[in-house]
């Protein structure tokens, strides 16, 4: 499936910023304060929750391609029937709290169901970081077979810093970093490092061979659209000053 664009030279060119509102963020006035910081931060594109108001509500508020995320195929498709312009299967960090669990046979049904219902749009899909990573690595590359133009790698709430400051960023961005450097050399679609991702840490996710990051609690817990818009900045700010690095030895 051909990706917007816009999407394709910012994968291309290692620089893709998507910023996560949540896939169970239904509150209105957060996902449009989501959007526009994005917007004026200057993001590549935004991850909203797949229902039909918000992405109606999001195409009012930015020119960005809009990706929709849910764990229901349904869903999905009420999504692109409202102006989605891309789908993902996952952010899946949500659910764990509640003791929800995504293995790998789930996963790779739930995006052939997808594929089936919506096959002329471009599919992401997460790969939870509770399966081991050489098990990640072998998801990923059954879901490009399966369709998935895009992997998404996660990993954040997993990690348990020890440390403050810029140590504890590292910590904490640990697992979708490892994610990200073993799914990037197995499979040839662009791989989308989130989660526990800070300005710090994305660059690195570049290094470690990821076509982008994703980053949502960053922003969408902020209180203020100015700080919203500024942390934006600085990701954007952070990802134009590295240059992805062949392999890290």
């Amino acid at each position: 499936m051909t990706i917007n664009l816009q999407l394709q030279q910012a994968f291309a060119q290692h620089n893709a910023l998507k910023i996560i509102s949540g896939l169970n963020n239904f509150d209105r006035d957060r996902v449009a304060a989501t959007v526009k910081a994005a917007t004026a931060g200057g993001a590549t594109f935004v991850d909203i929750a797949a229902d039909p108001d918000l992405v109606r509500l999001a195409r009012h508020l930015t020119p960005l391609p809009i990706c929709t995320s849910a764990v229901e195929p349904e869903k999905l498709v009420r999504a692109v029937e409202a102006g989605a312009d891309l789908i993902e299967i996952g952010n899946f960090d949500s659910f764990y709290a509640q003791g929800r669990r995504f293995e790998a046979d789930e996963v790779l049904e739930l995006t052939g169901q997808t594929r089936a219902l919506l096959p002329n749009i471009a599919l992401s899909v997460t790969v939870p970081h509770i399966l081991e990573l050489d098990k990640q690595v072998e998801l990923a590359q059954a879901l490009v077979e399966a369709g998935a133009d895009i992997i998404q790698t996660e990993g954040g709430t997993s990690s348990a810093p020890t440390h403050a400051g810029t140590l504890g960023l590292v910590e904490k961005a640990a697992p979708t970093l490892a994610a990200a450097y073993s799914i990037a050399r197995a499979v040839s679609v662009p791989v989308l490092c989130a989660s526990g991702l800070s300005d710090v840490t994305a660059p690195m996710a570049i290094a470690a061979g990821a076509s982008g990051v994703g980053v949502g609690s960053a922003i969408n817990q902020l209180n203020d659209e100015v700080a919203m818009v500024a942390a934006v900045r600085r990701l954007v700010e952070a990802l134009g000053t590295v240059k992805r690095v062949g392999a890290i030895a």
